[in-house]
Parts: C-alpha cells; sequence; structure tokens
C-alpha cells in the first residue's frame, strides 16, 4: 500500500513541476534562462581552465627551460 502512495505521490509531484515549466513560454524567459545557463557554463569552463592550468604548471615547473638573450645588444642604450 506504501508502495502505491509515494508511486502516486512522485507522479503529483512531476506533473506539477511540468506544468510550472510549461507556464515558462514566452520568448522573454527561454531567452533568460538560455542566456543564465551560457554564463553559468562559460564560468564553469573558465574555472576548469584556470585549474588544468595551475596543475600543469605546479607539476611541469621543474623541467622548464631557461630562455636566453637571442639578438644583439644595443649599445646606445647604455648611459
Amino acid at each position: 500500500m506504501e508502495r502505491r502512495d509515494l508511486q502516486q505521490e512522485l507522479e503529483d509531484q512531476f506533473s506539477r513541476v511540468l506544468s510550472r515549466l510549461q507556464s515558462f513560454q514566452s520568448d522573454w524567459d527561454i531567452a533568460s534562462f538560455a542566456v543564465f545557463f551560457i554564463f553559468i557554463g562559460m564560468v564553469l569552463l573558465l574555472v576548469l581552465l584556470v585549474l588544468i592550468r595551475c596543475c600543469c604548471c605546479c607539476c611541469c615547473d621543474d623541467e622548464k627551460p631557461r630562455r636566453r638573450k637571442v639578438g644583439v645588444e644595443n649599445m646606445a642604450l647604455e648611459p
């Protein structure tokens, strides 16, 4: 008996959620949700890229080659 009550309650909640979602039918609502989710996605992507960059720099910091100066030194700029 409990299982049927639980199943009926879940179906009722699901139908209520669907009816609320169907009330967002204007173009402005859809556009605002799209902009919001795109913004959240971009923020999460940037955080992920920062984490990857930090992990790679920490692991590969010892193996970083030293840079040498290339070219001719301009002695005219010396005082």
